[in-house]
């Protein structure tokens, strides 16, 4: 049997370059601009940031739910961008879970929830050995007969997590899958999140619970549509990220040193890189 650590290794999804353009009326919107990112299996990790930062959109990429505009997602080391739409539809359905913002959006009416697991089973190529064990974990055992228009938004939203982690599959992909629960049902949801990197899966979540932050093991910061920084569990600090063109975001808690927007980079005898505020220096502190 492989170690813990052997399966953390793989890599089951990269994304390089990524953009995405939305198009609208008003013109367009670089929702992504060129984020480089691995994602490994056995992992769970936190995309976080503010509104508008990409998150959402990042996810969809992800789950392969959205096509990019320039770049490639590489499922399992395959590149997806050439792939036609019956192709992508096949890997969402066997190799890739996906967990909406509005659970209506990931349930049929006419199935229960239970049906619903089995469906998800199927479709994985795999039995279902207990429904009412997977259904109990999200505290919806006395709900398995429920269809989902008899169900409240939190019980929709905890079998929808049910659906996705069934089957442990090769990536889950779920956009803030706590924003709309109670305390109580978060902590079942994340538990579910948490045993399904445990069972190999690659876990990728957006959040602002902070709860799901302290128990991913990696936290992805976007802003404005570039990937920043990421900070792994157990180190106290955030290590800024370089992307493939050089483009580096600088922590909020020092862009107060650059008043201009500017700064000379100039390479030390010993190695190391300073970063000097060009145009007039820093800003006196009050």
């Amino acid at each position: 049997m492989r170690s813990d650590e052997a399966v953390r290794s793989e890599e089951a999804v990269r994304c390089s370059g990524l953009v995405r353009i939305h198009r609208s009326p008003t013109g367009e919107v670089h929702a992504l601009r060129g984020v480089d990112a691995t994602f490994t299996r056995g992992s769970l990790t936190a995309v976080v940031g503010p509104s508008g930062s990409g998150k959402s959109t990042l996810l969809e990429v992800l789950a392969l739910r959205e096509r990019p505009s320039g770049g490639e997602v590489l499922l399992g080391g395959e590149p997806t961008s050439g792939l036609g739409a019956a192709r992508l539809r096949l890997l969402r359905r066997t190799h890739v879970a996906w967990v909406p913002q509005r659970p209506t959006h990931g349930l049929y009416p006419h199935l229960s929830a239970c049906d619903h697991l089995a469906e998800v089973a199927a479709l994985r190529g795999g039995d279902l050995l207990d429904p009412l064990d997977a259904l109990e974990r999200v505290g919806l055992a006395a709900r398995a007969d429920a269809r989902p228009g008899a169900l409240s938004g939190g019980e929709q939203q905890r079998l929808v997590v049910a659906m996705a982690v069934t089957g442990a599959p090769a990536v889950l992909v779920a956009d803030e899958p706590t924003a709309e629960l109670d305390d109580d049902s978060a902590a079942l949801v994340l538990a579910e999140l948490e045993r399904c990197a445990r069972l190999g899966s690659c876990v990728v979540v957006s959040t602002h619970d902070p709860r799901v932050v302290a128990a991913a093991d990696r936290v992805l910061l976007l802003r404005h549509g570039v990937l920043s920084s990421e900070q792994h569990q157990g180190r106290s600090e955030a290590t800024s990220v370089i992307d493939s063109t050089g483009r580096v975001q600088l922590p909020p808690t020092v862009l107060d040193l650059f008043p201009s927007g500017r700064a000379v980079v100039r390479r030390t005898p010993g190695g190391t890189v300073e970063l000097v505020p060009a145009e007039g220096g820093a800003r006196e502190a009050d």
